[in-house]
């Protein structure tokens, strides 16, 4: 056992080199990330035998830690290293997507939360945050009905994301790990952290929709490949993509038809004509919908959201000039 431990050891700190290289964040240091890792591996003989038989999975983990810019620091709940599929895997938490979204200036802030039957969750449209009224301390919320990410971007947007429980667990459902939970009752993630792969779920579905960081996608990669987690989202545009986004197939129809109008009018630099076809969309649900639809046009979103700032505007100043007394 002290020669298996004195090897993984060894083989951590060999990659000194190789981590200051690819690191993209110069707060994580090093010897303090190796230190992390070995306390990881220490954690169980299990995952310390899973190193010592695939050293390659271990350098692999480390080295990602600094190409992503993360820590596996226990007390910032970032990210964690588990024996996975005979190897040693970097596994992000939810908390740690929203940290590096954060982090590489894809968003100002950003909040998951699950939403039980006994909450009350209102959607406010496309460009404010929802309305999430819940009893943090009852003893009983009753089931999981779904999930939402709420974000505010450096542009100021608001940008939801929801899911429904059933849209989750099909998720889960195509999960190799789930599919071995259920065959030889194997723990999984989906059993010993349902929350935390719930919110992680919803993230990894609507990030897509926040602005782009390399940082970010390279998590998401990881944990897609790597980690093996089961959560996959095709990265086509959703205007090319036969996408219902929660909507039912017809109402999606009509929202994909009217973003392509929109876009078609913006490029052709109508962009009042493109505010027209976007504000006939009075359906919050359908609103979310075209946002999402145009996630890739920020442009286009975000004269869609000056547009109708000037048009409350001017209704506010039409309503207080009627309220005015008249005077004879």
């Amino acid at each position: 056992m002290a020669n298996e431990v004195a090897t993984v050891e060894q083989n951590i700190f060999k990659l000194e080199g190789a981590f200051k290289r690819v690191c993209v964040d110069r707060s994580i240091v090093f010897e303090r990330e190796a230190e992390f890792a070995i306390q990881a591996i220490y954690a169980n003989d299990y995952a310390l035998k899973i190193a010592q038989a695939n050293p390659q999975s271990v350098r692999d983990a480390v080295t990602n830690i600094a190409a992503i810019g993360i820590s596996l620091n226990p007390a910032k709940k970032q990210a964690y290293l588990i024996p996975r599929k005979g190897g040693i895997s970097l596994v992000i938490s939810y908390m740690g997507l929203l940290d590096l979204a954060i982090q590489s200036g894809s968003i100002m802030w950003g909040q998951a939360e699950i939403v039980y039957a006994a909450d009350k969750f209102v959607l406010n449209g496309f460009d404010k945050p929802p309305t999430h009224e819940r009893d943090p301390f009852a003893k009983e919320r009753g089931a999981i009905v779904g999930v939402y990410v709420v974000v505010k971007t450096h542009d100021g947007d608001y940008l939801t994301g929801t899911m429904t429980a059933d849209e989750v667990f099909a998720i889960r459902d195509r999960s190799d790990a789930w599919k071995s939970f259920l065959k030889d009752k194997r723990t999984c993630p989906w059993v010993t952290d349902e929350g935390e792969m719930i919110k992680k779920t919803v993230i990894k579905r609507c990030y897509k929709t926040w602005p782009k960081t390399a940082r970010l996608d390279a998590a998401v990669h990881v944990l897609n490949t790597a980690a093996d987690e089961g959560i996959t989202f095709d990265q086509e545009d959703p205007l090319n993509q036969p996408k219902n986004f929660g909507l039912t197939p017809a109402r999606a129809k009509v929202v994909r038809s009217v973003a392509r109008e929109a876009l078609i009018l913006f490029n052709e630099g109508d962009e009042l004509g493109a505010y027209g076809e976007a504000s006939a969309i009075t359906d919050n649900e359908e609103k979310l919908a075209l946002w999402s639809a145009l996630h890739r046009h920020s442009a286009l979103r975000s004269a869609i959201t000056r547009l109708a700032d000037e048009e409350r505007a001017a209704q506010a100043k039409l309503d207080a000039e009627r309220s005015k007394p008249i005077t004879a």
